[in-house]
């Protein structure tokens, strides 16, 4: 099968869930990537119902060796991979430097940085052979403007998806590569439980909502190909009290 294929990370729930649903609707291929199976299960059945096509691949996108498989995998099950979305994420309750674990903080920074660079290390070749691709890291408000309480990994981690976007930038737009360093604010999803006090219904109702970041990714996946979208913030109209992930 030869099609406009978008391979989602994080693809089970909240932004990344989103993120693949909208991206269904365009007529676009999905490939579906995340730690838990039967989560991704649901999303692929949702979109296959619609009439569209998704792939399950469970992955952690911080196995490097499973990464490059799961690339192959999908080249040739569903064709040519035109676009990233990447949104698997890893946070703690323990953000301060009083109790981090280190342990924690390798696996945060393996997920939310490393993780990405796999990924695109294991398809930006092809993307550049074919001289087209478009790659989205979904990444924070915290990366965009400085917040205490996301903690020292998750910050350190989301904050080095900027240079990373625009060190392909400047590198890949002469093949046809462009990225997007794309920074929501408070969403109301399920990334909100890794918080040391998870927010109440009233905080919630005030957040963006992961079909909001949806939105924002499908509008970057269209964008004409002379068009570069650097960087992308999303912030609540009245945001909850601090910006923390």
């Amino acid at each position: 099968m030869d099609a406009r294929t978008v391979w989602v990370t994080g693809a089970g729930s909240g932004m990344g869930r989103a993120s693949a649903l909208i991206a269904a609707q365009d007529g676009r291929a999905i490939a579906l990537s995340g730690r838990r199976a039967g989560a991704l299960e649901e999303v692929a059945a949702e979109i296959r119902a619609a009439g569209g096509t998704a792939l399950v691949v469970p992955l952690d996108v911080a196995d490097r060796a499973a990464v490059k498989a799961a690339a192959l995998r999908i080249e040739e099950e569903l064709g040519s991979i035109e676009a990233l979305v990447l949104s698997a994420g890893l946070n703690s309750p323990r953000r301060y430097w009083r109790d981090q674990d280190l342990e924690e903080f390798a696996a945060i920074t393996d997920t939310n940085l490393l993780g990405p660079v796999s990924v695109i290390d294991a398809v930006l070749p092809g993307m550049r052979e074919r001289g087209a691709g478009t790659i989205v890291l979904i990444s924070s408000y915290s990366a965009w403007r400085f917040s205490p309480d996301a903690g020292a990994a998750y910050s350190a981690s989301k904050t080095a998806l900027g240079p990373l976007a625009a060190t392909l930038n400047a590198q890949e737009n002469q093949h046809g590569v462009r990225a997007c360093h794309l920074c929501p604010g408070d969403v109301d999803s399920d990334f909100l439980n890794q918080r040391p006090e998870v927010p109440g219904a009233a905080d919630r109702a005030v957040m963006l909502s992961p079909e909001d970041v949806g939105r924002a990714v499908s509008f970057v996946l269209t964008s004409p190909p002379h068009v570069v979208i650097d960087e992308l913030v999303l912030s609540p109209a009245k945001p909850a009290a601090g910006t923390a992930a």
